[in-house]
């Protein structure tokens, strides 16, 4: 019997058929133990975006480990490194001069996101202003905030509630927003958490108009606007840094991880808007809040190197070909009877959504006997978010692989 508990795992399954080990990687290609190749569809888990195996991001972190590998980031306590990837981030933020806490990951950055909105509120004399708003199909982690504010129900399943105040509307209609607010009083809302692609919850863009809409009804009635780009967030959603800069959310508080390492060290990180950060800059107020590996040393460096190599070889250009890329060449697979549609042309991702969701998981192993790692996100979406060095003859080889498995 294993020791390892896999998460979101049947472990009975899993004990029964075994793991499938990933022991190496290259560019778009994973390699099992016994030396077979895989086209990554995925990037991992939505993060590598750089591709696998780059050595720079190892010397990186070996030489700040010799250095030193962590310390603190808590009090006035910090490491260059750390200081220089905040300094970083803040220039290419989607509202300049943003300050930047630093978490372990995308689950961390929810849950500060939503402690510090409300904390936000009583500094402003508005305590009344708690509630935190999501939507359907929302992934935001799996803390329990994160948990909480689940669009997906069966991720919630089982635990009871883990956070009052909080609520959930459609993930599609803006008026279903305003609707709340009309019902409960924007006097009690402190936040509205929003994707700009639903991601786990089955790779769903938003429809025309309903990102500026939202951010809208946001401004106009004193709430603040979360921008969740943990997954959209450092180049994936195609030609920008951020899914906020390309629409111009200007969001109050934006959560990322993953691509901010490209998944090399686990590392997160919240973007916060000067004019929410200045109560707390001010001086005299303490914000009781962090984490032990927040601003990690190593981590930090991977960053810095990560970043670097996403500027020097403009992988942000290339996210942007493969938006159209994976555009064009998965739409003949929505004439499959097995396919119910595909979901695509916003960012390096896309969804080929399974007409029985029942499918997905056991099309996952068959992808991998045609050379794919992919994976089941959401109700029968396979999930499909490619490292940016994926080049476009990679892309024909992803969509035949598909073809092959579904027969």
């Amino acid at each position: 019997m294993t020791a390892l508990w896999h998460g979101f795992a049947d472990m009975g399954a899993v004990e029964k058929d075994g793991a499938f080990v990933v022991a190496r990687g290259d560019g778009a290609y994973i390699y099992d133990q016994a030396g077979t190749r895989y086209l990554d569809a995925t990037a991992g888990l939505w993060f590598t975006n750089i591709g696998h195996g780059r050595g720079e991001i190892a010397d990186a972190v070996a030489a700040q480990l010799r250095q030193i590998a962590h310390y603190s980031n808590f009090g006035d306590l910090a490491a260059p490194a750390t200081q220089q990837l905040a300094e970083k981030l803040s220039t290419i933020a989607p509202i300049p001069g943003s300050k930047i806490f630093f978490t372990s990951g995308g689950s961390d950055s929810v849950d500060t996101a939503a402690k510090l909105a409300r904390r936000y509120w009583q500094e402003m004399g508005k305590p009344t202003k708690k509630i935190l708003v999501s939507r359907q199909k929302a992934y935001h982690g799996m803390h329990v905030g994160g948990t909480a504010l689940a669009g997906i129900p069966v991720n919630a399943e089982g635990y009871g509630e883990l956070m009052a105040d909080t609520r959930i509307v459609a993930w599609d209609d803006a008026k279903a927003l305003l609707a709340l607010i009309e019902d409960i009083g924007a006097e009690h809302i402190a936040a509205f958490f929003c994707e700009p692609i639903i991601g786990a919850g089955g790779v769903y863009p938003p429809p025309a108009g309903y990102l500026a809409e939202v951010r809208r009804i946001c401004r106009d009635n004193d709430i603040l606007f979360v921008a969740d780009e943990v997954v959209t967030g450092f180049g994936r959603i195609g030609g920008s840094w951020f899914a906020s800069s390309r629409f111009d959310l200007q969001p109050d508080l934006m959560t990322t991880a993953k691509g901010l390492t490209s998944g090399y060290l686990p590392m997160g990180a919240v973007f916060i808007a000067p004019h929410l950060a200045e109560p707390f800059f001010r001086g005299g107020v303490w914000w009781r809040h962090g984490y032990t590996y927040g601003g990690h040393a190593a981590a930090a460096a991977a960053a810095l190197a990560n970043l670097e190599i996403i500027e020097r070889e403009n992988l942000l250009a290339e996210s942007a070909r493969l938006e159209s890329t994976l555009h064009e060449k998965l739409a003949p697979l929505a004439e499959h009877p097995r396919v119910a549609e595909i979901r695509s042309g916003l960012g390096a991702v896309a969804a080929v959504q399974l007409a029985d969701p029942a499918e997905g998981l056991p099309l996952v192993k068959t992808l991998r006997a045609h050379g794919i790692s992919g994976r089941a996100a959401g109700q029968g979406a396979m999930q499909i978010s490619p490292s940016f060095v994926m080049t476009d003859t990679q892309v024909d080889e992803l969509v035949e692989g598909f073809t092959k498995a579904l027969g």
